[in-house]
């Protein structure tokens, strides 16, 4: 089993996306997205700039790994759709990419696309570089009230930009996540109270 721990300078429930009862991380991180297998852990961590570092953000254990296609015309998943004249769950969707009859990578209007729904390049190079979506039914949320994990699981803190990955027999995670009152979605996104925003991938 293999743990990928990360750390989140952004949190509006897009990468990513605890809603409609999947977490679901269809967008950045590719390298994770690459490498994760079933029964993987995934760990987002909070940043120094959002002031909540070395806090656990959300835990996916990896239950399921599509394609964007299979993502995109999965009838279980078209609620993770963006609907762009709807909620800010709805605005945030991570279910924005296909191929067209072409074979054409297509970036449908969302969080990573430019203003006026223009395709944001950047970000479809970026995304589509790993074509997989990592699905999980068994994980924590904890958003706007990260939390932070006992002295024991200190070595799954990442400490560096991108990601740490760790090799592992067993560990204690899944017991200390399971003494938690909560599971699944516990609280909302950090930013899920400001306007929706754009991401330009910088």
């Amino acid at each position: 089993m293999a743990i990928y721990s990360y750390k989140m300078p952004r949190d509006y429930g897009f990468a990513p996306n605890p809603f409609y009862g999947t977490c679901t991380l269809a967008t950045c991180k590719p390298d994770i997205r690459k490498g994760a297998t079933l029964g993987d852990w995934v760990l987002g961590f909070g940043s120094k700039k959002n002031e909540n570092e070395e806090k656990l953000i959300y835990a996916m254990r990896v239950d399921k790994k599509i394609t964007f296609d299979e993502y995109w015309h999965g009838a279980d998943y078209q609620c993770k759709k963006p609907v762009m004249n709807g909620s800010l769950k709805q605005n945030y969707g991570d279910n924005i990419y296909h191929h067209n009859k072409n074979g054409e990578w297509e970036q449908v209007d969302s969080h990573h696309s430019s203003e006026n729904g223009e395709v944001n390049k950047l970000n479809l190079s970026r995304d589509t570089s790993c074509d997989a979506v990592l699905l999980s039914t068994y994980f924590w949320y904890f958003g706007r009230d990260a939390i932070a994990v006992p002295e024991k699981l200190g070595d799954l803190i990442p400490r560096c930009r991108n990601y740490i990955k760790q090799y592992v027999s067993e560990s204690p995670l899944d017991e200390w996540l399971e003494s938690l009152p909560g599971k699944g979605f516990i609280s909302e996104p950090a930013k899920f109270s400001e306007e929706f925003k754009r991401y330009d991938g910088k």
